[in-house]
């Protein structure tokens, strides 16, 4: 994507009164930001109906401008610039209806990588949590040596499930809810450095932007969408925890609780995930890589001749193929990745390999071959 495009995107969403489900739209219809800021007059024969409002929103000189110092730091400091059409764009995240058009990323991590968890909870954690947080990651690192542990560089679970993560020699990725021209909170800057280089720090936010509270909601729904599973720690009745759980559900990820003592204030919020059953109940690593399908291959399935399914089409092929590489099955957001397949067609599509007898669903949202 060219530099003009790119700012253009960044510019999209700062105009005010549209927000990021309406620049969304807005691109959907044009296919490119510049059609938006360069052929504004010819916008209401492109898009009917389009307001008045919006079309002024265009003439935006300054926001433009300021995107366009935005992209300059990022050249100076080593920050990549990503859009849905940069092929490091997490691919989980184009998924979501409400991604960012444009996501800054300094670090050296894959955000493809095949296996990506979060670990999100109360900032106020126990010794509990703490242990949780250190022994779950060393069994984790045992089994996936090449998961990917995704959190929010806040106080409490999220700094413990980083500092765990580099303790164990995992890559860990920081979402942070301001620009990468600051670290908040402050104590965790030497932690937020080792990650660079084992790791890395992403966010949505331009440089200058304060870490306010609405952003911290925000971040969550990145957090959540790049990962193909959540895992809540601690958490009160009430929290920022519990919202990411909740974005992460209407993803369709899966979801994980560690339960805790009844009588724990900071256990109250994942006894509820697992009562109310939007979250599964976890206790080990091993539950984990069980419930996702991601058990190590011990003995790979005979080869399916391709020529006995001559009814199939290249992208059911292309899945069975993929499926013949997990003896244990895949899990759909893995599938997802790895065949490089929107969410939304690849349910489909395993539905239709599900109704032709060729593939079967397990818990989890795993698919086998039969």
């Amino acid at each position: 994507m060219n530099t003009q495009e790119t700012i253009y995107r960044m510019a999209l969403t700062r105009l005010p009164g549209i927000g990021i489900t309406g620049a969304r739209n807005l691109l959907r219809a044009t296919g490119q930001a510049s059609v938006l800021f360069e052929q504004t007059q010819e916008l209401p024969d492109l898009i009917p109906g389009i307001a008045p409002r919006i079309l002024q929103a265009f003439d935006a000189p300054d926001i433009l401008r300021l995107c366009e110092a935005e992209l300059n730091f990022a050249e100076k400091n080593q920050i990549a610039c990503l859009t849905e059409d940069n092929e490091d764009y997490p691919s989980r995240l184009r998924d979501c209806s409400d991604a960012p058009l444009v996501l800054f990323y300094r670090g050296n991590a894959n955000l493809n990588q095949l296996h990506i968890i979060c670990m999100v909870g109360t900032r106020h954690a126990t010794d509990y949590g703490k242990e949780i947080c250190r022994q779950f990651i060393e069994e984790l690192k045992d089994m996936l040596p090449d998961v990917l542990i995704v959190s929010g560089l806040a106080y409490g679970i999220d700094i413990h499930a980083h500092r765990a993560a580099l303790q164990y020699g995992l890559n860990t990725i920081g979402v942070l809810a301001h620009g990468l021209d600051r670290i908040y909170p402050a104590a965790h800057r030497n932690t937020a450095a080792e990650m660079l280089n084992h790791g890395g720090l992403l966010t949505e936010f331009t440089s200058g932007t304060n870490p306010d509270r609405q952003n911290f909601v925000r971040r969550n729904r990145i957090i959540a969408g790049i990962s193909d599973a959540t895992i809540v720690v601690e958490s009160a009745e009430k929290g920022g925890s519990l919202i990411t759980a909740d974005i992460a559900e209407s993803y369709h990820r899966d979801c994980f609780a560690f339960p805790g003592r009844i009588n724990d204030p900071y256990s109250t919020g994942c006894n509820l995930l697992i009562r109310t059953n939007r979250a599964s109940l976890l206790q080990s690593a091993e539950e984990l890589v069980t419930a996702m399908g991601w058990e190590k291959d011990s003995n790979r399935p005979e080869a399916i001749q391709r020529q006995l399914f001559p009814e199939l089409s290249t992208e059911e092929k292309q899945i069975i193929e993929m499926l013949m590489k997990h003896s244990d099955g895949a899990q759909i957001n893995t599938l997802v990745v790895q065949c490089n397949i929107p969410i939304n067609r690849m349910t489909g599509i395993l539905f239709e390999l599900e109704m032709k007898g060729m593939i079967r669903t397990l818990a989890g949202g795993v698919y086998k071959l039969i």
